[in-house]
């Protein structure tokens, strides 16, 4: 039975797991408050946080998994996409451990992490995961795509964003609306005060099964703009059913790609991955249409939507029975988008 440590530094968050097939036994995150003064997340400052923390995660994530370095098959790490500098940390420091164990060294892009997710398993836990083909809503900051999973190292992108990223879009509302940095599940929280039919804003009209958000998030920014020359308190009055109104806009989005997406391939085995399917709303939206439309419908567990290191590992382990190992010199991409090929 391979047992894998695997390590994730591809943007604010140091994690590192360790799993025993595709049994995970530990899972530890250190995240960096650092950014919230910002506004954002902030490349050097974030590189910087990963060199502190990346020895600790690990070796509580080896005692915590109850496993001596030496007892490793493989050392695994975020290749791609994020931020370079943060990956250079974690790059680095799996090579060393790779060399000084002589054990092989597994590349794992970061977003086929977020979609083979639904397969880590937790001893003494009931497990359901989809079947292949399945359809993966990957949805985050930086990606939103639709992707076909034919195998665990199978993958057919069939719609992406042509702009921003959903993510984005929900950061973008938070920013314009004061709300704080991470925006997202601000957002979120409150939107469920508020009233989703109080405003409406312009939708895309972008054919295929491709996203656009950057004309949403344009049409949010002149909505406020008109309504403070009017009312200069309209925002503090009306934040909850802004958020709401947004929200629902955003998840519209989102769904009638998805909808358009399972009628034409026929599957109806949908997953949800990525950062933002943590949003509440997205989450009951999308059972929904579940039960409507005869979906068997996938939702990671929250612990799984971050960055973690747990989905770095259940990727590398489907790679690791292929034999797929990396070259000591490999280095990390920052933009690691395409990720059919094995």
């Amino acid at each position: 039975m391979a047992t894998i440590l695997a390590i994730e530094s591809s943007c604010d968050d140091t994690s590192a797991a360790v799993l025993r097939e595709e049994y995970l036994l530990s899972n530890v995150m250190a995240s960096q408050e650092v950014h919230k003064k910002y506004g954002g997340v902030v490349p050097e400052l974030a590189s910087r946080a990963h060199q502190q923390n990346i020895l600790p995660v690990v070796a509580q994530a080896l005692e915590e998994g109850g496993v001596t370095i030496g007892e490793l098959d493989a050392v695994a790490f975020t290749r791609g996409p994020g931020l370079l500098g943060s990956l250079l940390v974690g790059t680095s420091f799996a090579k060393g451990v790779a060399i000084a164990i002589g054990k092989p060294l597994i590349e794992v892009n970061h977003l086929q992490g977020h979609i083979l997710s639904h397969f880590i398993r937790i001893e003494g836990r009931e497990h359901r995961e989809p079947k292949f083909p399945f359809l993966s809503l990957l949805v985050s900051g930086g990606h939103t795509q639709i992707v076909r999973v034919n195998d665990y190292l199978d993958f057919e992108i069939l719609g992406h964003t042509i702009d921003d990223a959903v993510g984005e879009a929900f950061d973008k509302c938070a920013k314009l609306l004061g709300l704080g940095y991470p925006g997202g599940p601000i957002v979120d929280r409150l939107a469920k005060e508020g009233d989703p039919s109080a405003f409406r804003f312009a939708k895309p009209n972008i054919s295929g099964l491709d996203y656009s958000f950057s004309g949403i998030k344009t049409s949010l920014l002149y909505f406020l703009r008109d309504k403070k020359a009017e009312n200069p308190s309209f925002i503090e009055e009306n934040k909850r059913n802004i958020c709401a109104s947004f929200q629902r806009d955003l998840i519209e989005i989102l769904l009638k790609k998805l909808i358009l997406a399972s009628k034409q391939t026929g599957i109806r085995e949908i997953a949800l991955g990525g950062g933002v399917s943590a949003n509440s709303e997205l989450r009951e939206r999308i059972s929904l249409e579940g039960e409507k439309r005869g979906w068997n419908v996938f939702l990671p567990e929250f612990k799984f939507t971050t960055d973690n290191a747990a989905m770095i590992g259940i990727a590398a382990l489907y790679r690791y029975r292929k034999g797929l190992f990396s070259p000591i010199d490999v280095a990390p991409i920052s933009r690691a988008a395409d990720y059919s090929q094995p």
